[in-house]
């Protein structure tokens, strides 16, 4: 595929600036994480908003995006070698995008493979339970009488909290110093846990001093702020 118009994504949602970088999305826990990403590195993108109330993501013209049906992805016209990318995967995302501007991926072997690291344990771990949490204590599963699944996605979640509260007990972000792709995926996870899911007292989130500070501290970057709103209703759908 050559130009844009080859995505049938693009047919259900028409680029206005087709020679940006095209994002699917919506303000979910991973798809602020690649709107926050974008907003970080100042990479020209446009927001497509992907409407869950009207399944959107199940249409035909994302399928052939996103064969998993899930959001985030995005379409860069200007992908490896000047041909377009389809991506999906917000961890995929993340790093794709810090080695296309350069920025919050670390240069150095070492510490580029640690950071990598933690951008996996937010994806196999951080994410998947403290969604479990999200679906059990406020959605579908809080009405179920076995409270065994809610139990053990709490006490799991709790865990992965103490594994962050010991790794920023002497750091100012997860690799150190330096902000990077690590923090970008795993705050607004913790954000969406203790906010939207409802869930800071069933986890102790006070019991986090050191997670709660850095936490606080993602949320008050400019383009944390802006990436939290984004794709916006105004935004194409």
């Amino acid at each position: 595929m050559g130009v844009l118009a080859d995505f049938p994504v693009t047919r259900k949602w028409p680029p206005r600036f087709p020679d940006r970088l095209q994002l699917y999305s919506l303000a979910t826990p991973n798809g602020i994480k690649v709107a926050v990403m974008l907003e970080e590195t100042g990479l020209p993108y446009e927001a497509h908003r992907v409407e869950f109330d009207r399944n959107e993501q199940y249409s035909s013209e994302f399928h052939a995006l996103n064969p998993n049906d899930r959001i985030p992805a995005i379409l860069d016209p200007n992908g490896p070698g000047g041909a377009p990318l389809p991506l999906f995967e917000s961890g995929a995302i993340l790093w794709y995008l810090a080695e296309k501007s350069g920025q919050l991926l670390p240069p150095v072997a070492a510490a580029r493979y640690e950071t990598l690291q933690w951008l996996m344990f937010q994806m196999g771990n951080v994410g998947p339970m403290f969604g479990q949490v999200g679906f059990f204590n406020r959605f579908a599963g809080r009405e179920w009488e076995d409270r065994r699944p809610l139990e053990r996605y709490v006490a799991e979640s709790r865990r992965l909290l103490r594994v962050l509260e010991e790794r920023l007990a002497d750091r100012r972000w997860i690799m150190g110093e330096d902000y990077t792709i690590a923090d970008v995926a795993t705050f607004p996870w913790v954000n969406h846990l203790v906010t939207y899911y409802e869930a800071a007292g069933l986890v102790g989130y006070a019991d986090f001093p050191h997670l709660r500070r850095v936490t606080q501290q993602f949320l008050e970057r400019p383009a944390v702020m802006r990436g939290m709103k984004i794709p916006r209703r105004t935004d194409s759908a």
